[in-house]
Parts: structure tokens; C-alpha cells; sequence
């Protein structure tokens, strides 16, 4: 029930509105009257170790998932999503990337080497990039012609948050990061248990 003050208000009001309704009617016929009741905010978000604990999930199962397209951040358990985050990603945010310097962000299927806090960026979760699968497209498009001569294959990808203070970045929606996916540093400070270097995987998709 809504304890609200608007809702309560309206439920005191409502025999008299629907008296003198009827009173100007001139009480011979019953008038309907709709009491419009106040909804209060919607509840926040229950944190992810919240959720990971009511459910009685297993922390080893969680794994992630980017949608490049939707600027998403999705946690999962199994195949059932558990949370999403909004995200920006690298300056060119369509297609994968080719080199070192071309500001895209990896597509494929990932792992974490290491996680730590960052001066800079709250806290710096590294991307297991490139890794065999990367290395094999970077080859296939070499041979192909298709990355420029001088150009090695990159790295020093990975999740990172924002200058303390600076949540709009990511709230803006606009892409500014060199390839990494960065996130509001709430959001990383709620992932960052949940990383096991090696084990943890990521799927990023177009």
C-alpha cells in the first residue's frame, strides 16, 4: 500500500470531492469520482552483492557480457542476466579493433590478467588482450592488407572507472576512452570482487 502523504491525502479528500460532485448534480444520480494517487520514486537498484547473496548464487559462476551497440555492461550468471551498467567505450566504437592506436574497442571472447586500483582511473581491471583469437584476426587482416605497415597488434586494454567526480562521462553517453570500456566507479567498485584473473570471462559483441 502507498503510504505516502500525497496518497494519504487523497483517501481524506475523497468523500468530500465526491459529495459535492453529487451535490451539484443534484443528488439524484451516483457520480464516480478518481482519486489520483502520488507514487513515490521509484526504489534504487539493489547492489550486485546484494543481488549475488538473496539469490544464493555462486560468485564462480558470473561472467560478463559487452552490447557495443547499446553501450551496455551486462552481468550474468549461467545464461540469466543479473544486472546491467552503462558503458562508453573506445572513440571509434564500431567494429573491432585492427591495431595499436585505432581507438576501437576488442571484440571476441575474453579473460582478465590482473585487476588493481589505479590513481588515475579509480581502478584498472586489464583485458586478456590480445589473446590467441585476437592474434589470429590480426594475422588473417595482415595478410589481407588490411593493417597498415609499421602497425603491431596493441594492448593494454581493459575495464576502468573515471576521475573521482566525473560519473558524467560515462552518464553522457558519449565514447571517449583509447579502446578500454569504462565505467561509473560505483559500477567498477561492484564488478571488482567478482574478477578472477584467468577464470572470468567477458564476451564482447558489436
Amino acid at each position: 500500500m502507498d503510504h505516502s502523504p500525497g496518497a494519504f491525502i487523497g483517501l481524506l479528500l475523497a468523500p468530500l470531492i465526491m459529495g459535492c460532485l453529487a451535490e451539484a448534480a443534484g443528488g439524484s444520480q451516483p457520480v464516480a469520482a478518481a482519486v489520483a494517487v502520488v507514487e513515490g520514486p521509484a526504489p534504487p537498484p539493489r547492489p550486485l552483492n546484494v543481488l549475488i547473496d538473496s539469490l544464493r548464487l555462486d560468485p564462480k559462476t558470473i561472467r560478463f557480457h559487452v552490447d557495443k551497440s547499446e553501450r551496455e555492461f551486462r552481468v550474468l550468471v549461467n545464461d540469466s542476466l543479473l544486472k546491467t551498467y552503462p558503458c562508453v567505450l573506445g572513440e571509434k566504437p564500431v567494429g573491432d579493433k585492427f591495431h595499436q592506436g585505432d581507438r576501437k574497442t576488442p571484440e571476441g571472447t575474453f579473460t582478465f590478467r590482473s585487476k588493481r586500483v589505479h590513481d588515475s582511473w579509480h581502478k584498472f581491471i586489464w583485458v586478456d588482450y590480445p589473446n590467441a583469437e585476437s592474434w589470429k584476426r590480426y594475422n588473417e587482416r595482415k595478410a589481407q592488407g588490411l593493417i597498415p605497415a609499421g602497425k603491431d597488434i596493441g594492448g593494454e586494454i581493459g575495464i576502468h572507472g573515471v576521475p573521482d567526480g566525473y560519473d558524467h562521462w560515462i552518464d553522457a553517453g558519449q565514447d571517449w576512452t583509447w579502446g578500454c570500456i569504462a565505467l561509473r566507479n560505483a559500477d567498477v567498485d561492484e564488478i571488482y570482487p567478482y574478477i578472477r584473473p584467468e577464470k572470468t570471462m567477458m564476451v564482447i559483441e558489436p
